[in-house]
């Protein structure tokens, strides 16, 4: 008879907080990812007195609302704006955040992590810069519209 795992969350870690986790493991190494989150919550909490607030506040303004989409019509590809469903706005936030995290070089992974979420959290930072691009793009392709319900 197979054991039934229980999924193992810490008091001190939220489901977004565990979500944000499963995205930065590698290799299934989920040790190694909570380290990581770990000391970036402990890196984040020297500069700021409440990383779990920061995150938030990271993940919030990283979140982008709007997004192109290509669809083919009539032989020309078009960008069509689209609105962005909530777990896809999660799961882009996450992807952006710990993708400019690791474009970093020459620090460890935490620090890189930390310094990213804390820009993210304060509106500047490479995360942030790529939602404005995307929002600005949806913006640009704003005369397609009318093709999303094809």
């Amino acid at each position: 008879m197979a054991q039934k795992r229980s999924m193992h969350i810490p008091e001190n870690s939220s489901p977004l907080q565990e979500k944000f986790i499963n995205y930065l493991m590698n290799d299934g190494k989920k040790n190694t990812a909570r380290r990581i989150f770990k000391d970036t919550f402990g890196i984040i909490s020297k500069k700021d007195q409440h990383p779990e607030k920061v995150f938030q506040r990271a993940v919030d303004n990283v979140k982008p609302n709007m997004e192109v989409k290509a669809k083919r019509i009539g032989g020309s590809v078009y960008q069509i704006p689209v609105e962005v469903k909530p777990n896809r706005q999660i799961a882009l936030a996450f992807r952006w955040i710990i993708g400019s995290a690791r474009s970093g070089k020459g620090a460890p992974m935490a620090k890189k992590l930390a310094t990213e979420l804390l820009n993210a959290a304060n509106g500047e930072g490479t995360a942030v810069k790529k939602k404005e691009d995307t929002l600005k793009m949806a913006a640009a392709n704003k005369a397609f519209a009318h093709y999303a319900r094809y």
